[in-house]
């Protein structure tokens, strides 16, 4: 027999054994992630085959998006040293390719299941995804993604996820929705643009997807936007006008500052005759380039940190948004419930007075004459009280349902830690007085126990911080496989400015 809470327990145990080798300070964040799962499950917030810790990657996540063409596989191999994604200027690759380290002294190519069965990957049930944006699709994942392994350092201790471009994709929907995902699930994400094919206004999906949804997120600074191919634009008479008619497209997409690159491949550029242009052309593309792979070696350290905020937010959420919205939930339905049932009693109780009136038989429902009569036949005087209860019991209950599943359908389904309609479901049981307005499974030793878990989260960036600087100078007794020096750390690179 298959145990679902089974299952997620042994993912949470090959998790820490992970980290155990990898990052031991992470290890004790799997522990609050457990104690916050015991507390939305008793709210209903989650099913008992759900866990937060589940919800967030563990594994430094890059991807690179763009259209067809772009370059994003020439940046791939340049970044790697090997030629492992084939490139050209047609589509080559139509699927999502998910690139990562192995030991092995060559690469391999392994298909969709890989990542769709194994947990420790971002597309974990992915397959399930696809399915409700393009029923039966799911069965196909092999033809959206793809595993490719390389033994090349710089993928060491990352991972890195190539997108099939979005122009010309017969698979629109469902290649829309896995970059949704990977987008939500990825601690960097790099844009690409073609220099060489500047109109902007055919790529609608890239700009609607990539930018527009982008710069709400209180994460857009993960976004970086590089025009890559950009020697193509020293043939124009004013190269500087390639450059603004790409800021000025993607101004109009809301992105009106971030970060902004240009780049060429060397290997594969036009030859710039101008020899002061070339140079202009080649400081910029040396000085962007740079700054692209020092923010790609930085996500392991910020993936820790990420994890450690994810924590934060997740407990927090808990109390301030999900405990908030559910007591305010559950105070309409309780208010209107109660009106409800007074409402329909006093109908009931009014029409009944009224045929009894109407017929003249007040008088044969006077107290010593319902007695005797009960006397008489207690039988039917028993199935009377049954059949008023039963209406009255019958009204509340049409009652609870029907402003249940109203109000339900008005709660927000989004940025919320976990699911609130069945929260609050679990709340409108028949078993839970009406007149109960504090939620299932809250009171305050569970506040105590989110404050704890927040307090912790401070801690554990404290341990963090111990790891990658010290200020006293004095050597640290902490130790941990982090390789990045934190004094090179910055999750927001300066914009950069138009000059080549």
């Amino acid at each position: 027999m298959f145990y679902p809470r089974k299952a997620i327990e042994t993912r949470l145990k090959n998790l820490e054994k992970h980290l155990e080798q990898e990052n031991p300070i992470l290890i004790e964040a799997v522990q609050s992630f457990k104690e916050l799962d015991s507390i939305a499950y008793r709210m209903g917030l989650i099913s008992r085959e759900e866990s937060y810790a589940t919800q967030i990657p563990w594994w430094p996540l890059i991807s690179i998006l763009g259209t067809f063409s772009a370059g994003k596989s020439t940046f791939i191999n340049s970044f790697l040293g090997t030629k492992l994604q084939t490139s050209g200027n047609q589509a080559v690759d139509d699927k999502f390719t998910v690139i990562c380290y192995t030991n092995d002294d060559k690469s391999r190519v392994l298909p969709g299941l890989a990542l769709d069965a194994d947990p420790r990957f971002p597309f974990f049930n992915i397959s399930d995804d696809i399915d409700k944006v393009a029923p039966g699709e799911g069965e196909r994942v092999n033809a959206y993604l793809q595993l490719k392994t390389s033994p090349t350092l710089p993928i060491k201790g990352k991972i890195l996820i190539d997108s099939p471009g979005f122009d010309a994709d017969a698979q629109r929907n469902s290649t829309l929705r896995i970059t949704d995902h990977i987008i939500d699930l990825s601690d960097l994400v790099l844009v690409f643009f073609d220099a060489r094919h500047p109109e902007p206004g055919a790529m609608k999906d890239t700009l609607e997807h990539l930018v527009s949804k982008s710069i709400q997120r209180t994460d857009s600074t993960k976004f970086l936007y590089i025009l890559n191919q950009i020697d193509t634009a020293a043939k124009e008479d004013n190269p500087e006008e390639v450059v603004g008619a790409w800021q000025r497209a993607l101004s109009q997409s809301g992105l009106t500052a971030g970060k902004f690159y240009m780049i060429y491949d060397e290997s594969s550029s036009d030859s710039i005759h101008d020899e002061e242009l070339q140079q202009r052309f080649k400081i910029k593309k040396d000085s962007d380039l740079q700054a692209i792979y020092d923010r790609m070696h930085q996500v392991e350290t910020e993936r820790a940190y990420r994890i450690v905020g994810a924590m934060d937010k997740t407990a927090s959420g808990i109390e301030n948004k999900a405990i908030p919205a559910l007591k305010a939930a559950i105070r309409k339905w309780t208010k209107r419930v109660l009106i409800t049932d007074a409402a329909l009693y006093g109908i009931i109780i009014g029409l009944g007075s009224y045929l009894v009136t109407s017929q003249n038989a007040w008088n044969n429902l006077s107290p010593s004459t319902l007695i005797d009569a009960y006397n008489n036949n207690p039988l039917m005087g028993l199935g009377y009280f049954l059949l008023t209860f039963i209406v009255i019991f019958g009204i509340h209950v049409f009652s609870r349902k029907l402003w249940a599943t109203r109000i339900s359908r008005q709660l927000p389904r989004s940025d919320m830690p976990g699911n609130l309609v069945t929260a609050f479901e679990k709340n409108t049981q028949i078993w839970r007085s009406v007149f109960n307005t504090s939620p299932h499974g809250w009171n305050r030793r569970v506040a105590r126990k989110l404050r704890r878990v927040t307090e912790n989260s401070g801690l554990f960036v404290q341990k963090l911080n111990d790891s990658f600087a010290n200020p006293s100078g004095r050597e640290s007794t902490l130790k941990t496989q982090a390789t990045t020096d934190i004094s090179s750390f910055d999750v927001s690179p300066p914009e950069t400015k138009v000059d080549i």
